[in-house]
Parts: structure tokens; sequence; C-alpha cells
């Protein structure tokens, strides 16, 4: 395993997880919910700022690597996926959209595994939709976590509004993944 600045950023996101997740199991007498709030908001925009950080790194210092590759995406959806169930048992997001965004991370990584084991792994790459997305997540999340006015303006309805549009992008980039992915499927299947 390789170790270097973009790889050790990637662990860092990773490391970030529980550190969000624990802030939302503190008893509530020992921390004020709206610092919790902040803090968990910052820490995932740090995250967030990291996962475009490493991948930028590694491509101006040419490092980049297969691990560095398949580690990335693992990080980006289990900070995700985190940061979904604990906004979900917050009631600040519905099971309806926490399940489309976290189902298509599971569908699209297992299609990508596939498709790069029978080396077609061209057919499944990143997608301009898939980085809509992900912008639409990275900004509604830390809103959704925040749930507080900011200079008057909602982080409620702007995250609310911006984790719709990732679900609907959500569905969208599955579908064309798998439009992408169908003349391999049904040869193979």
């Amino acid at each position: 395993m390789p170790l270097n600045i973009p790889i050790a950023l990637t662990w860092l996101r990773i490391a970030m997880i529980p550190l969000i997740v624990a802030l939302f199991y503190v008893p509530s007498g020992w921390i004020d919910p709206s610092w919790r709030d902040m803090v968990a908001a910052v820490a995932f925009i740090v995250a967030a700022v990291t996962d475009w950080l490493d991948g930028w790194l590694a491509r101006r210092w040419n490092q980049t690597s297969s691990f560095g590759a398949f580690l990335d995406p693992v990080a980006d959806k289990l900070m995700v996926c985190a940061a979904l169930l604990i906004l979900l048992d917050l009631g600040r997001v519905d099971s309806f959209i926490a399940l489309i965004i976290i189902g298509r991370e599971i569908t699209i990584s297992a299609l990508r595994e596939w498709m790069a084991k029978i080396g077609a792994a061209g057919s499944v790459a990143v997608h301009r939709l898939g980085k809509f997305k992900t912008a639409a997540q990275m900004i509604a999340i830390p809103c959704l976590l925040y749930w507080q006015p900011i200079y008057g303006v909602s982080t409620r309805i702007v995250g609310t509004v911006l984790i719709v549009i990732a679900a609907i992008l959500t569905v969208w980039s599955m579908c064309y993944y798998l439009k992408k992915a169908w003349p391999e499927m049904r040869a193979r299947g």
C-alpha cells in the first residue's frame, strides 16, 4: 500500500467520519446542539475539501495509484452514507431520499467492480452527471447538518432542495451508468 499525501488525505477523510458521528451521540446536556451542528457541518466541509484536494494533488504530483483510485470513492461513499444516516436519525432527510442515494452508491460501486473485472471499466468511468450529483450532495449535507440560518438564508431549505436535486441526479446518473454497461451485461448475462 503506497502512502503519500493524497492517500493520507483520503485516510484523514475516513478518520473524520467517526468524529462527525460521535458528535451526535454525546449526551444532550454535554454539548449545545447548535455548536454540535456547526462542528459537524465544518468537519464535513473539511472532509469534502480533502476529497477534491487529494485528487488534485495526486494528479499534480503524479502520485496516482490503483490503491488511491480504490480508496478515494470508498471514503466518499462512507462519508456520505454516514452523514445521511445521521440526518435520517435527526429527521432532517427523508428515508426515501437516503435510500435512493445509498442504494445508488452500492449499485454503482458493484457495477464498477464487475466492469473492472471483465476489463470494461472505461464504460462506467465517472461522468459529469455524477460530478453534479456529488456537488449537490456535498453542499446539501453540511447545510442539513448545520440546520440554522446563515445571514438570513435558511440552510434547512437550501439543504432540502439540494438533497432532492442530488436524489434526482442520483437516479439519472445511475440510469446513465447502467445504460452504458448494458451491452456488456447483455453479452455476459
